[in-house]
């Protein structure tokens, strides 16, 4: 009988270590394998390692000449966001609302003359400023972690929301859409660019603009200041069933930029290269961001050619240990080609979380 009981106790101790499926949020949420001297602990270490990141990229902003000071750190950070329980420990969470804070900031204070600044926020979210337009692209708040608490606050987006000029949203999953920003944009008279599957059947499905998806198409947006972009809508897809936009942005100043969201090939699915392997032939292309797990990166990058390289992507709080792909690549997961991309001669910034850096074209 005590043999039995005890055999329960181990079963049922495993099987919460193992649980994968969306712990509940709450100030004490901790991890079930630990016990309170060892969160407690996890605690103190993420805490002391997230000052020594924060540190060292203070010191050294990307910056293609400061790779080789910023790779161990941004190692460090995959270490302590490959703990399951990273979304729910204060240090983390403060360590990205301090960073986003701080990076809002820059964005209220920041007009451009020259070249692009582009800020890196959370998951696919980034924001691009030239001289005359910003652009959103992803924006979410980072609920997609299922943590309420490492989530930005409503002030927070809508002051984001309130710089930017137009949001493109490649796809709906909850990592990359975000309907009440959608909301937020449409309500300011601001456009949203997104797939047809994304919210249909909803009210707002028919405020949200809907673009050709069509290689090559170069189409035209107005914009709420009356500024024009310049856009080709590649016809995306992540993995067949799911639409993917890759928009192609052209400035007014003649800058281009494209977003790829979750934009995949793999299997028998490949008819994307169809338009991915040729992108270079017909368009200049400033800055590429693709998803960093994407499993032919280096292909995906040579069929764009682009200026600059920014992946994004990176450690997504909400996704499994080993689909929080990390700042060192992890080659083996979906036969990514990182090795190859990174020994080419395409020019690659790694940035994380409320990072910036101003591109001028070379």
């Amino acid at each position: 009988m005590i043999r039995t009981c005890f055999l329960c106790v181990i079963l049922f101790s495993s099987s919460l270590c193992i649980a994968q499926n969306k712990p509940t949020d709450t100030a004490t949420l901790t991890d079930p394998c630990l016990d309170a001297k060892g969160n407690a602990y996890m605690d103190r270490q993420a805490r002391a390692f997230l000052a020594e990141v924060n540190a060292t990229l203070k010191k050294y902003p990307p910056g293609l000449s400061h790779q080789a000071h910023r790779q161990p750190h941004l190692l460090l950070l995959d270490a302590v966001l490959h703990d399951k329980y990273a979304a729910y420990r204060k240090p983390v969470q403060d360590f990205f609302h301090e960073r986003i804070a701080n990076t809002l900031a820059e964005i209220e204070n920041t007009k451009v003359q020259k070249g692009a600044v582009i800020w890196k926020l959370y998951n696919m979210g980034f924001i691009i400023r030239t001289k005359t337009v910003t652009l959103a692209f992803d924006l979410v708040d980072g609920k997609s972690s299922r943590s309420d608490s490492f989530a930005l606050s409503g002030n927070i987006m809508t002051r984001l929301i309130r710089q930017c000029d137009v949001l493109f949203v490649s796809h709906y999953h909850r990592d990359h859409a975000d309907e009440a920003i959608a909301r937020q944009f449409i309500d300011n008279g601001k456009p949203v660019i997104a797939p047809p599957q994304i919210w249909a059947g909803q009210p707002v499905h028919n405020a949200v603009t809907h673009l050709k998806r069509q290689a090559d198409t170069l189409q035209e947006l107005t914009l709420k200041s009356g500024r024009k972009l310049k856009i080709v809508l590649y016809p995306g897809h992540q993995m067949g069933e799911t639409e993917n936009n890759v928009p192609l942005v052209f400035t007014p100043e003649g800058l281009s930029f494209s977003h790829m969201g979750d934009q995949i090939n793999e299997g028998k699915f490949m008819i994307d290269y169809d338009w991915i392997d040729h992108v270079t032939r017909k368009y200049h292309v400033d800055v590429l961001i693709p998803p960093s797990w994407t499993n032919e990166i280096h292909r995906i990058v040579k069929g764009f050619n682009p200026e600059l390289v920014i992946p994004g992507h990176e450690n997504e709080l909400g996704h499994p240990l080993d689909d929080r792909v990390p700042f060192w690549g992890d080659s083996e997961f979906l036969q990514l080609t990182y090795p190859e991309l990174k020994a080419s001669s395409f020019k690659t910034l790694n940035m994380t979380w409320g990072e910036s850096f101003h591109y001028v074209r070379p």
